[in-house]
């Protein structure tokens, strides 16, 4: 079993509860109009929920930010078009005058005028003081796309059938319309990308020469963007996404991002780096952008990418639906497994550890870490250390905090020892006499270790005050995971205890990659170096 291509490109899946017609993004933000009349606001680097604009009362077919971020326009099957505050979510003005679905919105640069295409063949320019609408301009379609200039705010484009016509703000027709089904501007205006079917041109806007010209082997492009720099042209056809850099001295394309269940229906960048897309399969995914064009601080100092912290643990809770995860900053991240997204963060003292683990008890988050031959559990909620303690060992191999979230696990090459996690007291110690001990189970307050010469050990610390029991069964999973060492690689497996047969293997291209992994029967954790967790859904059926 190998790992899907696109998993290495798609860093996060946002699955909602409805088809998403449009994106817009702004500053870490991306604002997604959707089938039950509502915008959900999400974070792009989280991936989380941010906020649900729920003013409509049909289908948000399209959805703009203003040039400033200060507001939000978006179009609904309603007729009407809203102007929200982005700060409050709250609706500024609501314009009506459509008589069928507003299928596109856009603001001019300035702020001072909406322009609205419909269903019902005509664009509206509303102004935004007054709610007024200034002017309707008739065509003999739908007008599936209108757009401001973005240098010039007099002027405007629409796109109706397989034609683009341009327009002045008294409604004026300024130049013969051409044949295209989809075009965008560049950041700076400078330039224009239009999709005519299978071919892709990139004009300069004043002069109109070509800057670059592709053709896409898919099939009819439907959609399409400029990255944040204006280096980079993004193109959906169908299900495909094509990516090409349009400023090196040959324009070339970079990366073809496939992985959506459905046509894609908009896209967006957030970042020099990272595209978004959202498709009639009710996701929106998360693209990234491995092989860019140029060195960012020469196009913009600002833009230069951070080195992001590694992930250094990771803690399954498929019951509860989620996985946390924690880097070497201390940032705790939790994930919802079905959806795929990040849904909340935490921060912890914590810096620069060897080994950590964090986990979700009764809706209170618990983090703890070992570093510098101590041992700390901190509770976020109330922003203190539940206990710091020392340890004489320094070979550690693993700390975890038991399933039923009571006890704390300190796993060394000669040692293990167990804590209370919420009064801090010392539970019990046990020196193992193993050689290369391995974490192969825990449950409650027993824990197994698989010893390379010995096999499989077991103890049962039970409560505090309570003897220490050596256990003689196997723990209840038949199997387990293992990452035996095998010169300076890891193989990480899923094997059976009793058969020692295979059931499942890591490939070799992530082996070295490799922070963490964890296992509990259904779900496959895996961290890695690349600052991403994946998660791998294995049915018992898998193993049969």
């Amino acid at each position: 079993m190998g790992f899907p291509a696109e998993w290495r490109k798609c860093s996060r899946t946002v699955l909602l509860d409805s088809c998403t017609w449009t994106l817009s993004y702004w500053n870490n933000t991306v604002a997604a109009g959707s089938k039950p009349g509502v915008i959900i606001i999400l974070d792009t680097i989280t991936g989380s929920q941010i906020a649900v604009l729920s003013e409509h009362t049909d289908e948000v077919r399209c959805v703009t930010f203003s040039s400033d971020g200060a507001s939000l326009v978006s179009g609904s099957d309603d007729c009407t078009i809203k102007l929200w505050d982005v700060q409050t979510g709250g609706v500024i003005k609501t314009f009506s005058g459509h008589t069928s679905k507003v299928l596109s919105v856009s603001i001019s640069s300035d702020c001072t005028m909406i322009a609205s295409g419909s269903h019902d063949y005509s664009i509206c320019l509303w102004d935004v003081q007054t709610g007024g609408c200034q002017h309707v301009i008739k065509q003999q379609g739908h007008i599936y796309h209108v757009s401001f200039s973005l240098t010039n705010p007099q002027h405007l484009i629409s796109l109706c059938g397989p034609l683009l016509w341009q327009w002045d703000t008294n409604g004026h027709q300024t130049s013969p319309p051409f044949e295209t089904s989809c075009i965008a501007f560049s950041p700076n205006g400078t330039q224009f990308v239009l999709c005519c079917r299978a071919v892709v041109t990139v004009q300069n806007s004043d002069s109109r020469i070509t800057v670059a010209k592709f053709q896409v082997a898919s099939g009819n492009t439907q959609h399409c963007c400029f990255s944040l720099d204006g280096s980079l042209v993004a193109v959906a056809a169908g299900r495909i996404i094509y990516v090409w850099d349009i400023i090196s001295s040959n324009p070339h394309l970079v990366e073809t991002f496939i992985g959506h269940a459905g046509n894609i229906i908009s896209l967006a960048f957030s970042s020099p780096s990272t595209l978004i897309s959202a498709s009639v399969d009710k996701s929106v995914k998360f693209w990234q952008i491995s092989a860019l064009p140029t060195d960012l601080a020469m196009i913009d100092p600002e833009l230069t990418p951070i080195p992001l912290p590694l992930v250094s643990s990771i803690n399954l809770q498929a019951r509860d639906g989620i996985a946390l995860s924690s880097d070497t900053n201390g940032v705790v991240k939790t994930w919802d497994i079905p959806a795929s997204l990040c849904k909340a963060l935490s921060k912890s003292p914590a810096e620069d550890y060897k080994h950590g683990d964090t986990k979700l008890i009764n809706n209170r988050l618990v983090f703890t870490w070992y570093r510098d031959g101590k041992i700390s559990i901190w509770d976020p909620e109330k922003g203190k250390f539940l206990l710091q303690a020392k340890v004489s060992e320094d070979n550690i191999l693993g700390l975890r905090i038991s399933g039923d979230g009571f006890n704390i696990f300190y796993i060394s090459g000669e040692i293990i020892q167990v804590w209370d996690i919420w009064t801090g007291e010392a539970v019990g110690r046990v020196e193992p006499d193993s050689y290369g001990p391995r974490l192969l189970a825990m449950d409650g307050s027993k824990i197994w270790i698989e010893d390379m010469v010995r096999g499989s050990l077991g103890w049962d610390f039970g409560t505090l005050g309570s003897p220490l029991v050596e256990l003689s069964t196997q723990p209840l999973e038949m199997l387990h995971l293992n990452d035996t060492k095998l010169w300076d690689n890891r193989q990480y497996r899923i094997q059976d205890i009793v058969t020692r047969r295979i059931a499942f293997q890591l490939p070799e291209k992530f082996q070295n990659h490799v922070v963490e992994v964890q296992w509990n029967g259904q779900y496959l954790v895996i961290s890695l170096r690349s600052e991403k967790e994946l998660i791998l859904e294995l049915p018992p059926a898998f193993f049969q």
